[in-house]
């Protein structure tokens, strides 16, 4: 018989665990941060600066959720010194065995290792650089290395104020990100791994999602409008429907999980959008109705969600992407509430395999304001 997924990660995860690898070369995927050596971040760090080599690294706290994360601080020989480089990087792996279940059955791993080897440097936005993605097909391990800019980006909050001036800076970066890949040749090529955000949704359905999504609103009465709860049992059919019918839309790059806390401000003032993990072949409405549904208060939604979807098209225009007329754009838009809102219920209420993922708080500000919208534009009367 077959091995399942699951039981090809859950045998890969045990086989690594006895054997206690150690990782010595970029080619190789560390199974633990421990098991990282100054040999193997002197192949990431220093193969472009002779003479130079990592002589100590000192590991920071973790900070575990849907991935492993991690800085780590270095120390150099003189040539490294003399270099400049860098005194630190930030890690995301999937050294966990619940992590590795989730971003494997996901598409997780892929997606963000294959956006920052093939797309990344085709883009003029504010992201993360990674000095080095990989991730291996069998067991999951994983890890992205990234210059580290901690010191100079603030990512934003659920408290995080958003004024109409930073909704169109976010809106910029995806009227980039979406057309800049609109049509693009590399989305037949190395982009043509990545899974549409059909596969996508429900590859991740394999974890119960259902379930998950149903027990969350259970649970949010009091955040959500009255008509929307009493009909609770029409989202989840309702959103199994808008996939269906997005589906047949255009597709581009996006990001995903664009929701307001994967977003950052750099100390000169530019927005710029993190975390590529969810990263798919989609339609570009499922960005920018998440992005606006969490970023934004539900007063300053309602009263400005017409402007900035139009200001949106405009962009997505002049950055080589289609001209989508308004009622065009506002039927995607309301196509694309109902995943986005399941992803929030699924967080305040996850399988028990899920790794942790979000704060409560968190998950019940962005409930309260996708649910508003889903009223708003009566999103599950899907057609």
């Amino acid at each position: 018989m077959a091995l399942t997924l699951a039981d090809r990660i859950d045998a890969a995860f045990a086989a690594e665990q006895a054997a206690q690898p150690v990782a010595r070369t970029r080619h190789e995927i560390p199974r633990s941060y421990e098991a990282i050596t100054d040999e193997w971040l002197t192949t990431v760090l220093c193969r472009d600066t002779p003479g130079a080599a990592v002589v100590g690294h000192r590991l920071g706290l973790p900070d575990d959720g849907t991935n492993n994360r991690r800085r780590i601080f270095l120390n150099y020989n003189d040539p490294g010194q003399a270099a400049g480089l860098p005194v630190s990087v930030f890690c995301k792996a999937t050294f966990g065995l619940a992590n590795r279940q989730m971003l494997g059955h996901s598409g997780g791993v892929l997606c963000e290792v294959t956006f920052h080897n093939h797309a990344r440097h085709l883009l003029d936005i504010e992201a993360p650089r990674a000095l080095l993605a990989n991730f291996d097909p069998v067991g999951f391990a994983s890890i992205v290395v990234f210059e580290d800019f901690g010191e100079h980006a603030t990512f934003c909050s659920e408290e995080t104020p958003v004024d109409l001036d930073f909704a169109r800076a976010q809106l910029d970066v995806l009227a980039r990100l979406h057309g800049r890949f609109a049509d693009a040749p590399e989305m037949a090529g190395p982009l043509a791994v990545l899974p549409t955000w059909y596969e996508r949704f429900h590859n991740l359905a394999t974890f119960h999602l259902e379930e998950s999504c149903a027990a969350g609103v259970e649970v949010s009465e009091e955040l959500l409008p009255p008509d929307l709860f009493a009909r609770r049992a029409e989202i989840w059919p309702a959103t199994l429907r808008s996939l269906e019918l997005l589906r047949a839309l255009p597709l581009t790059l996006c990001h995903g999980d664009v929701h307001l806390k994967n977003w950052y401000q750099c100390d000169d003032g530019r927005i710029g959008l993190g975390d590529w993990g969810v990263a798919h072949r989609g339609h570009w409405s499922r960005d920018l109705a998440y992005t606006l549904t969490t970023a934004l208060t539900i007063t300053d939604r309602q009263a400005h969600e017409g402007d900035l979807i139009a200001y949106y098209l405009d962009r997505l225009a002049a950055e080589g992407g289609p001209h989508v007329s308004m009622d065009a754009a506002m039927r995607a838009y309301r196509l694309s509430l109902p995943s986005a809102f399941a992803f929030w219920t699924l967080t305040l209420k996850p399988d028990p395999a899920f790794p942790d993922m979000q704060p409560v708080a968190t998950a019940r500000v962005f409930i309260e304001r996708i649910g508003q919208a889903m009223a708003d534009h009566n999103a599950l009367a899907i057609d």
